[in-house]
């Protein structure tokens, strides 16, 4: 009951912000309910400072954002997901070592960054922004000053994604397949993955989930890899093999496990055609008040800080990743 007490306020917020969109959206048919609900959190979030009886309660959007991944995965096809299962985890990897590789050598040959920030840039772009950031962190021993300027830039361009991507989806024409496969593959953090995805379609807000999972699965493999690398260099890093399953167990993120467990109950008919519809439904008003979250989490005066040469890195690397992923995509898909 006190934890309770404690995140009701905030709650009750994101819970009226996320009704307000959704009443908009009804009067005003162009205008998407997800998009409506970052919004209105972004600038409520920006014009006040949040409160701080308020703070607990909209920090569990994240908790929110994870509740609808695991619930939405009774209205994916299992069926389709094993067909395209080899095609979509080939293309996570290999994306997933080329924007390492290339946010690595363009920081450092470049762009001449030396510190490291070009390392917590290649993880957050290549896994899942700021936790990928913030798990890589902690295995390079990178210092508070370093971890902000490089969350600073991956939310800039989360800011930018969320609205852009939806957008040049349906200049481009892409299915929604293929746009939420792109989406998956190249946009940064979860919950702008979703936003965007689920703005285009519910079909592509599906798969841009389904490719963020398999990309966000490997976050845990790629912070060993760089804290092994970094004591190769005679610098500090886990040692010991039992410490680096453990960290691996420890990032891995665990609602994978429950949005796989739904998906597979759902699939073999245990769950009713009914039962699919009000866990999907769920699922959207879960997204909803996550949205509205994020809308806070999203501050100016932080995107502020950042330097320009990690933006030029994060452009140069999305924009020619995206290019040469959606003429591959329009092929496979």
């Amino acid at each position: 009951m006190r934890r309770l007490r404690l995140i009701l306020p905030g709650l009750t917020i994101l819970i009226l912000i996320g009704i307000f969109a959704r009443l908009i959206s009804v009067t005003v048919p162009l205008m998407n309910h997800l998009i409506l609900a970052i919004l209105i959190g972004l600038f409520i979030g920006n014009l006040y400072e949040i409160p701080e009886w308020a703070e607990s309660g909209i920090a569990t959007h994240k908790l929110w954002l994870e509740a609808g991944i695991v619930v939405m995965g009774a209205s994916v096809a299992l069926d389709q997901v094993i067909a395209a299962g080899p095609t979509i985890l080939a293309l996570v990897v290999t994306t997933v070592i080329v924007i390492i590789l290339l946010v690595e050598t363009l920081s450092i040959g470049l762009f001449d960054i030396q510190t490291k920030v070009p390392s917590l840039l290649a993880a957050g772009s290549s896994i899942c922004g700021v936790s990928a950031i913030v798990a890589v962190a902690g295995g390079i021993k990178a210092n508070e000053r370093e971890i902000a300027y490089a969350a600073a830039t991956i939310l800039l361009f989360d800011t930018i994604t969320i609205i852009s991507y939806p957008i040049l989806g349906q200049v481009m024409g892409l299915s929604d397949t293929v746009f939420g496969v792109w989406a998956g593959l190249t946009m940064f953090s979860t919950g702008p993955v979703t936003a965007a995805g689920f703005t285009f379609s519910e079909r592509a807000g599906e798969w841009a989930v389904i490719v963020k999972l398999t990309r966000n699965a490997l976050i845990g493999v790629v912070a060993i890899a760089y804290s092994l690398f970094y004591t190769r260099r005679g610098e500090n890093a886990m040692e010991s093999s039992t410490n680096q399953w453990q960290y691996l167990w420890q990032s891995f993120p665990k609602f994978v496990l429950g949005f796989l467990f739904v998906m597979f109950v759902a699939n073999i008919g245990i769950l009713n055609q009914q039962q699919v519809t009000t866990l999907e439904n769920a699922s959207n008003w879960l997204f909803l008040f996550a949205f509205a979250g994020l809308g806070f989490e999203i501050q100016f005066s932080e995107i502020r800080s950042t330097g320009l040469k990690p933006i030029f890195v994060v452009l140069t690397t999305l924009i020619s990743t995206s290019v040469v992923l959606l003429l591959i995509l329009r092929v496979l898909f």
